[in-house]
């Protein structure tokens, strides 16, 4: 189940409190302005900067 959008608009990016939007596979958050992706497992958004992935465009 991915994450519900009520809660997703209310999250911010840790780093630029930035606004997230969903990836397409429904499994981590985007940060565009950061150009990270934090990962969502057993959905709970693992919102650490160390634990982010950097954005493949």
């Amino acid at each position: 189940m991915p994450v519900k959008k009520d809660f997703l608009e209310i999250l911010a990016c840790p780093k630029c409190k930035g606004k997230l939007e969903l990836n397409e596979q429904e499994n981590g958050l985007i940060c565009r302005p950061c150009k990270l992706v934090y990962e969502i497992r057993d959905e709970i958004p693992i919102m650490l900067i160390s634990e982010a992935k950097a954005l493949e465009e």
